[in-house]
């Protein structure tokens, strides 16, 4: 695999280690908030009142737990992307080691693959 460019200057480096930060810090506020939500929706459930269907909670919890395992697989893919950074690979797709684009990585600061390759996958 190829070594990152070396003509990426100190300022896209920098740009793409604020992107990735942005990002984890964007993904913690939504793990905190998730969880919050979750243990709302527990205790309302468990308060006794209006008889509603009993599947309802538990429907509430599984989406809840699908969003918060959403939110870990991008956690990773952001601490992914940074050691990448780390290691000097990071804009370099991880299965060819072509470049992927400013474009993509701006949109997706933990991208690990050219649009063609993640169309095939």
């Amino acid at each position: 695999m190829r070594q990152y460019n070396e003509s990426r200057n100190l300022v896209e480096t920098q740009r793409a280690q604020e992107l990735l930060d942005n990002e984890l810090r964007r993904l913690r506020e939504l793990l905190v908030q998730a969880d919050d939500d979750g243990q709302d929706e527990r205790s309302a459930a468990n308060e006794h009142g209006d008889m509603s269907d009993s599947a309802e909670p538990l429907v509430a919890e599984q989406e809840q737990a699908a969003i918060v395992a959403g939110l870990r697989e991008r956690l990773q893919a952001i601490e992914r992307a940074q050691q990448r950074l780390v290691n000097g690979t990071y804009g370099l797709s991880v299965r060819s080691g072509e470049p992927i684009p400013d474009e993509r990585l701006e949109a997706d600061p933990a991208a690990e693959l050219t649009v063609d390759e993640a169309q095939t996958e």
